[in-house]
């Protein structure tokens, strides 16, 4: 294959602006899929996938397209997530190819993940290809939208392609420009191999594969490789392209995207990022932007019956076979058993995490309040990195504790500015700057703590702002916040499930809120029940579930009251003892009661 005749390109997009339809067009025009095999969102293979309308996991197709110069160009389409909680994975993508697809609604205009996408992009050095989709539809606002488009991207206005995904308008065109505008891959097909590993899946009869760009040098089957970010050589069993299914080929040279079988048991040993050399002829330097997963948000996940615990170990190892940025520990918790410490690359990983043991392994299971990871120093010099309240030292060992900052951006229409901005300080937001897109449309830029949009934060914004708004973010680091354990005690013990980390100013109302919540879910019992918020050892809030009252008078009908005197202190001696031996059963939804606190 010539390398004059490849197309390496990627096609980013906000969150349900069409990119999944698109693809689907592409495949189509270029005789990919025949008409019969053809269905909706053929690269989203996952349930979860169609029902969401997102794209969760990357995804690779070669196709095979007849110009009108007389050749034949070979496309490679590198699929990328559309979801803040994957932009490394996007990161990774976008490293794979010279040349990018920019799809922008033709009714919802610019939003932010596009902003964030393009920023990607053009760190990368992409030729951008801006596509307007979504013109058929009767809210299109298509001069509105170029206009913002040429502003943003500094483009003219013929630059701009008009399309419409779901009816096949301007798919030709589309593919004209990619074959005219993006380079042909650069690299050198005689020094030693690298490949980029854009993705990576794990198949139960074959091990992990790799899905690779091959950037220098070329590869052949029966080739020992090495992964360069744990040494670790493996014999290349099988390589290829990827037409939807896997096509084995003998060899892959610069330039060329596929894939590569090694036998590898373990998805760990082929990380996103990470570059695949020869072994025998290894290179002296990887590919830049490589770095581990890391787990933003934190969660205890308990099964319901505590007998369906291996199972729920058993679920998690073959989930993380499939998805290697979440990480797991054993965890237990006096009010909820044994269970699960979970990490997770965001709120949006940790939902579609719980989905699939819900669906795919017919896990029923109670969730904590999620967290994030905080650093705290020891006035003995120590630091600790925690991601569970319980781990939190008591506060006379603390000198200071760190919490991760995030830089967001959210676009809104401009009359719903002042709503949000409020919302903003509401959640300790730092604000930056208002930029404006256009005579409609705000940018507001804010520094939030990750603690305060992990909630409830991304439903807010939509409900204020009637689903017009959008929200991106990255991280930025750590900084110094005055932070302290909220603890929970049921008549005067600790219910470790329901204990949370949060800001000192905040404490206050969420203790009250939290008590009086609990106090609606907590069933009454025979004897008083005192739930208390509290501060280390100093009570903040405080409710009581009034206890159940038995007439044990009713069976005295005259005499002398110091009958019925003599009746009521037996009966509250007998719930005093009570009170001492009695177990408080909370229900699961108490447990979720934090997440419903507005």
């Amino acid at each position: 294959m010539l390398k004059q005749s490849i197309r390496n390109f990627c096609i980013i997009a906000h969150i349900d602006h069409g990119k999944s339809t698109l693809a689907d067009r592409l495949l189509e025009m270029t005789h990919t899929v025949t008409p019969q095999a053809m269905m909706n969102q053929m690269l989203d293979n996952m349930d979860l996938e169609r029902e969401r309308g997102i794209t969760i996991k990357a995804h690779a197709v070669t196709m095979h397209y007849s110009h009108k110069d007389g050749n034949i160009y070979h496309l490679n389409l590198i699929d990328t997530p559309g979801h803040v909680d994957f932009s490394y994975e996007v990161s990774r993508s976008l490293a794979a190819c010279e040349g990018a697809l920019l799809i922008i609604d033709a009714a919802q205009g610019i939003e932010a993940q596009t902003v964030s996408n393009i920023y990607l992009a053009m760190e990368h050095d992409l030729i951008l290809i801006p596509v307007i989709n979504k013109i058929d539809l009767p809210s299109a606002r298509i001069d509105e939208v170029k206009h913002q488009v040429m502003d943003f991207l500094g483009v003219s206005e013929n630059e701009i392609i008009l399309a419409s995904a779901k009816e096949g308008i301007g798919i030709t065109d589309i593919l004209e420009e990619i074959i005219l505008k993006i380079p042909a891959p650069r690299g050198d097909i005689h020094a030693p191999l690298r490949a980029l590993i854009f993705d990576s899946v794990f198949d139960y009869y074959r091990g992990a594969i790799a899905y690779v760009r091959i950037m220098d040098g070329q590869i052949h089957q029966g080739d020992i490789i090495q992964f360069l970010s744990t040494g670790k050589t493996f014999e290349a069993d099988e390589i290829g392209t990827l037409r939807l299914k896997r096509h084995p080929a003998d060899q892959l040279r610069a330039g060329e995207v596929g894939y590569i079988i090694a036998n590898v048991k373990n998805l760990k040993d082929s990380k996103v990022g990470d570059t695949v050399t020869l072994a025998k002829n290894p290179a002296s330097k990887p590919l830049p932007g490589f770095r581990e997963p890391k787990p933003m948000v934190f969660s205890g996940l308990f099964p319901t019956n505590a007998d369906d615990l291996p199972e729920l170990r058993n679920a998690l190892e073959r989930l993380q076979l499939n998805d290697s940025a979440m990480i797991y520990e054993p965890e237990s918790s006096t009010a909820l058993g044994f269970g699960f410490r979970v990490g997770f690359l965001g709120l949006l990983h940790m939902e579609i995490v719980q989905e699939r043991l819900e669906r795919e392994y017919d896990q029923s299971l109670i969730t904590t309040i999620p967290n994030v990871e905080i650093r705290v120093k020891l006035k003995d010099g120590s630091v600790l990195i925690i991601d569970n309240p319980a781990q939190l030292p008591e506060t006379m060992k603390i000198d200071f504790v760190e919490e991760p900052f995030i830089d967001a951006q959210i676009i809104t229409p401009s009359e719903y500015v002042g709503n949000l901005m409020k919302l903003s300080q509401d959640r300790r937001g730092i604000y930056k700057n208002t930029s404006y897109l256009d005579t409609y449309r705000a940018c507001l830029h804010y520094e939030f703590p990750l603690s305060e949009i992990i909630f409830d934060f991304y439903d807010k914004l939509k409900s204020l702002s009637r689903g017009y708004a959008s929200f991106d973010y990255e991280l930025v680091g750590m900084r110094q916040s005055d932070l302290v354990k909220l603890d929970v005690l049921i008549n005067g013990d600790p219910v470790d499930a329901l204990s949370m980390i949060i800001h000192r100013d905040k404490a206050y109302e969420w203790g009250q809120k939290l008590t009086s919540k609990l106090k609606e879910l907590i069933p009454r019992q025979m004897y008083e029940v005192a739930i208390q918020a509290a501060l280390g050892s100093k009570v903040i809030a405080r409710t009581t579930v009034k206890a159940l009252r038995k007439n044990v008078t009713a069976k005295c009908y005259g005499g002398d009251i110091t009958r019925k005197r003599k009746l009521l202190e037996k009966q509250k001696e007998g719930k005093k003892r009570m009170k001492q031996v009695g177990k408080i059963e909370i229900p699961q939804e108490a447990f979720l009661a934090v997440l419903q606190i507005k």
